[in-house]
């Protein structure tokens, strides 16, 4: 979420005895006290829904046994729209990827008390559940909504945003289906309409306004409302792949 402390450039200093890792990241592993619901979410939740980068390609029908629509959230931070719109489609089938403890628990712990099996969550970095999970040409939707802004122009580059990016996610979507942004950060809107408009395969749904009006289909947070509160903006993108 755009509230996210910032990770010192330290950190992307390598340990000679930790596993290889993509060099700039584009989110923060924040420590947080587990609830006694959270720790239950992943107690109980996690041997049902969980998901890990070890399991390789998957092959999503026989993961959640049929056919359906497919929805991808990266960055779910609690759980609350996710389990929204899991709720709201009960036949679509959503995988949610947040590398924030609590918030996965949570999410677990939401799923059980709904009793919803339209779900399934990794607790990693979403680049590289993309590149080892996700099979190409088999996602509906990919949803990246209100991810950190990085606002320091020399932190930037941590913005999940990216030429790069734009191509794995059109790689991973059907032809037809669309790449959702939402953001309370002005300049981060303008950063993700120049860099998906310059992206090949897509057509921006809101043609030359740039910008769509809030979808209803994207549930309002109670992080949103607080930001609609101080008087903050809201920008929505939708792209679809069309190549």
């Amino acid at each position: 979420m755009s509230d996210t402390p910032e990770l010192p450039e330290s950190a992307d200093t390598p340990n000679p005895d930790s596993p290889p890792r993509r060099a700039i990241r584009s989110f923060v592993m924040r420590a947080g006290r587990m609830t006694e619901g959270q720790q239950k979410g992943i107690d109980q939740g996690w041997p049902r829904f969980g998901l890990t980068l070890d399991q390789g390609m998957l092959d999503l029908d026989a993961l959640f046994g049929r056919s359906a629509p497919r929805t991808l959230e990266i960055g779910f931070g609690m759980g609350h729209s996710l389990l929204e719109m899991a709720a709201a489609a009960p036949e679509q089938d959503f995988i949610g990827i947040e590398v924030h403890r609590p918030g996965v628990g949570a999410l677990l712990n939401g799923l059980l008390t709904s009793g919803l099996s339209n779900v399934r969550v990794f607790d990693c970095d979403a680049i590289e559940v993309l590149n080892r999970c996700i099979p190409d040409g088999s996602l509906d939707r990919l949803l990246l909504f209100f991810p950190d802004p990085w606002h320091k122009k020399k932190h930037n580059k941590r913005r999940i945003v990216q030429p790069a990016f734009a191509e794995q996610v059109r790689r991973k979507l059907k032809v037809g289906g669309v790449f959702h942004m939402a953001t309370d950060w002005e300049h981060y809107a303008e950063h993700m309409l120049e860099v998906m408009s310059a992206a090949p395969g897509y057509r921006n749904q809101a043609g030359d306004a740039g910008y769509v009006p809030r979808p209803e289909e994207r549930p309002v947070t109670k992080f949103e409302r607080r930001g609609e509160r101080l008087g903050h903006g809201v920008w929505d993108l939708k792209f679809e792949r069309v190549d």
